[in-house]
């Protein structure tokens, strides 16, 4: 692996047991420093290329690498120490409903260090702060705004200064305001900690505010890639449908099904 790349994919093929095909030889490479934005329709595999990524998933074919590691290879206790440099903010925060949200922080920072607590304090105070919710740390989940609570699951997520964030549907739900506010903070984040990040969105015009590098997935395989202004003038139909948010064009609405009137009416139904 170039030593250029934090993450590496090659050939990689995935599907699930009895199931179709999800990857298809994805090729996908993210540098030190770069924020990068996965998108496609839905069902096209971009969630699951964050599960292979953190070794929940195992690849039929190909490889992850991530700091040099191919993650299929590792053993349970390689595996721990590895997802000790990555951070993932779930698509709805995933917060621990009886915790506080100083509580909520500090919780990685228990489960994977041994530091004293007035240290972890400190740290927790600080990671809050970074998101602008110092002043709500003894508040409990169902306190916050929606915005909030994504804002406490990202202070989480930085906990342990990951080299490598993750970003499941980050923008989902989100009002203008709380929206503008995480993406500023994913993109000052990253650099802050000089990261590696990996979003995975539907949201196209305020993901390519803030990406340096952008792959659309479509059956399992990379249909186009490129900076945010080659996307923005891309030609490329598939390209063109999502950043125009065009109802037609070569990303179906229906999922693959059997025809309509035999479904119905039966495989003898006249025609």
């Amino acid at each position: 692996m170039p030593p250029e790349d934090f993450v590496s994919i090659t050939g990689l093929s995935f599907a699930y047991p009895g199931g179709r095909q999800i990857l298809d030889r994805l090729e996908m490479r993210i540098a030190p420093g770069q924020v990068v934005a996965i998108m496609g329709g839905s069902g096209h595999g971009k969630t699951t290329i964050l599960r292979l990524i953190g070794g929940q998933l195992r690849p039929q074919r190909g490889a992850v690498r991530v700091a040099g590691q191919v993650v299929h290879e590792l053993n349970t206790r390689q595996l721990y120490l590895l997802r000790r440099k990555m951070g993932m903010l779930f698509q709805f925060g995933a917060l621990f409903t009886d915790l506080s949200v100083f509580e909520n922080v500090a919780f990685p920072m228990r489960e994977h260090t041994a530091l004293p607590e007035a240290l972890i304090r400190d740290l927790v105070l600080m990671k809050l702060h970074a998101v602008g919710l110092r002043g709500a740390a003894q508040l409990m989940p169902n306190e916050l705004s929606g915005g909030m609570a994504r804002r406490v699951a990202l202070a989480r997520t930085i906990a342990l200064d990951p080299q490598l964030i993750m970003y499941d549907e980050p923008f989902t739900g989100l009002d203008p305001i709380s929206l503008s506010v995480i993406g500023q903070l994913i993109r000052r984040l990253n650099d802050a900690l000089g990261a590696s990040s990996i979003i995975v969105t539907h949201d196209v015009i305020s993901s390519l505010k803030i990406v340096d590098y952008v792959y659309f997935v479509s059956e399992g395989k990379i249909a186009a890639q490129g900076t945010p202004k080659e996307i923005l003038d891309s030609d490329i139909p598939f390209v063109r449908q999502f950043v125009k948010a065009e109802p037609d064009g070569p990303v179906p609405f229906h999922y693959p099904a059997r025809d309509y009137r035999e479904e119905l009416l039966g495989p003898h139904a006249a025609r």
